[in-house]
């Protein structure tokens, strides 16, 4: 599979990044928050960002431009890489079942085993 390629614009909507990252890893989806987390922790309900917020409205300052995502891309280096280079403070959710479980424990596994994972947990039979 090929390297998502997001394209991150002010004007681009959170809800459009968020679509495009899951059509690509369809059980992983992102959560975009008003401020960072340290590594392992999660990130409060109450910090997240409404979808409809544009890019530019969801931080204070970054760069705009495409953002290569590889599969080999770990879940750590992929928010780090949003916070740095965009100033955008996001997480990573698997699917598991019928929830969305935050991956702070599992974040140096790669997108692709995450997504792997997802795809396990959510075909097994209750």
């Amino acid at each position: 599979m090929n390297p998502l390629i997001l394209n991150i614009h002010n004007d681009t909507t959170l809800r459009e990044i968020k679509a495009e990252f899951t059509r690509h890893f369809p059980f992983l989806k992102l959560e975009f928050f008003r401020k960072s987390h340290g590594h392992g922790e999660a990130s409060p309900a109450k910090e997240m960002l409404s979808d409809e917020l544009s890019i530019g409205e969801a931080r204070g300052q970054g760069e705009e431009g495409d953002f290569s995502v590889p599969l080999s891309l770990s879940v750590e280096q992929l928010e780090d890489a949003f916070d740095r280079r965009f100033g955008l403070h996001v997480q990573v959710f698997r699917k598991s079942g019928k929830i969305w479980l935050e991956t702070s424990v599992t974040d140096q596994w790669s997108l692709e085993r995450q997504n792997s994972h997802g795809q396990e947990s959510t075909s097994r039979p209750d």
